[in-house]
């Protein structure tokens, strides 16, 4: 049985839905889940899963929340090498260019994309959230 951490940042609630719905869906598929806003866990704690979850919107020009998230994936990143990685969030502006931006600076990190990167532009749909359980059921197959 796969365990998953799902670690996110949500200043509006979006990608929290979005979370929530991940977790769904990994448990759904068997998992074992640690649901946690990014503050509340550290890059180390983290690093010891294999399965892993990401969530976190676009923030001003496009780019992951700076003060909380970015230091935390940026530490992270290090100890990405050969896990299963799966990336989601919400935006409001522009196309979602940030999204692509991460899957790259992902898939430098050697880590393999278990799923395709989910966004959802403002609060997730239905169809969204179905998604985002989808993408919880592939983290936690893969």
């Amino acid at each position: 049985m796969a365990e998953v951490a799902i670690v996110y940042w949500s200043g509006s609630g979006n990608t929290e839905a979005m979370a929530q719905a991940v977790e769904e869906g990994a448990k759904a598929a068997g998992a074992e889940t640690k649901l946690s806003f990014v503050t509340d866990v550290t890059a180390a704690d983290i690093a010891a899963y294999d399965h892993i979850a990401l969530g976190c919107p676009a923030m001003g020009a496009e780019q992951l929340e700076e003060y909380d998230f970015e230091p935390f994936f940026s530490e992270l990143s290090e100890s990405l090498a050969g896990k299963q990685v799966v990336i989601f969030g919400s935006y409001a502006w522009n196309d979602g260019e940030w999204m692509d931006v991460w899957a790259g600076r992902v898939a430098e990190t050697g880590a393999n994309l278990a799923g395709d990167p989910l966004k959802a532009f403002g609060y997730p749909d239905d169809d969204a959230l179905e998604a985002c359980r989808e993408l919880g059921k592939a983290i936690a197959e893969a």
